[in-house]
């Protein structure tokens, strides 16, 4: 079975970047994120936000980069893979938390980020519809980069026909017949289906 581990979230950092050099000389930066949801309660029928919170390991140059432009509150986009942290606390117990690393992370401005949450405003002016549809495309190009793609499929039994060399074998009657002999694998008995 295959496996595909992939995150793409959009929100607000919610402290400046805590920036480390590892002994091994390789960069780690690792932010704060906090993403909103809002919705209409049914019970209620008043707005309710729900707020997720992550945090996120840049790693290498990227990691000097967030240092250096991000801080706290700046929306970013951040793509990458969800992984499980474990450790021992203080009273010995086990801890875990899920965290993201970061393939990617794309600095937005206030603008960007508020045209990616469909709540925000409901005006749309000209400037905000740009900014959405741009917004827009970068995650699509995000997705297609990250598709996993299909693997090649077994050619058609047309085309593995042609493939087939014709011998003409004589019978013992001096009678001719055609006798089919495949050259190339994978052969019609190797197929694992």
């Amino acid at each position: 079975m295959a496996n595909y581990n992939r995150v793409i979230m959009i929100g607000n950092l919610t402290r400046d970047p805590e920036y480390k050099q590892l002994s091994s000389g390789q960069a780690v930066c690792k932010l704060g994120l906090a993403s909103n949801r809002q919705f209409r309660s049914r019970q209620t029928d008043s707005m309710v936000q729900e707020v997720c919170f992550i945090d996120i390991d840049v790693w290498g140059p990227q990691a000097e980069s967030c240092r250096q432009y991000l801080q706290k509150g700046r929306p970013v986009l951040v793509e990458g893979r969800l992984k499980l942290d474990s450790w021992q606390d203080n009273n010995g117990q086990t801890r875990s938390k899920h965290v993201i690393v970061a393939d990617r992370v794309l600095f937005l401005s206030a603008a960007q980020a508020e045209t990616a949450d469909s709540t925000s405003s409901s005006q749309q002016t000209p400037e905000n519809i740009k900014l959405e549809k741009e917004l827009l495309d970068q995650i699509e190009q995000i997705k297609s980069r990250s598709e996993v793609k299909p693997a090649k499929k077994a050619e058609p039994k047309k085309k593995a026909a042609k493939k087939e060399e014709k011998v003409v074998q004589e019978d013992e009657k001096g009678e001719s017949s055609d006798v089919n002999f495949k050259d190339e694998p994978p052969f019609q008995d190797d197929l694992p289906f």
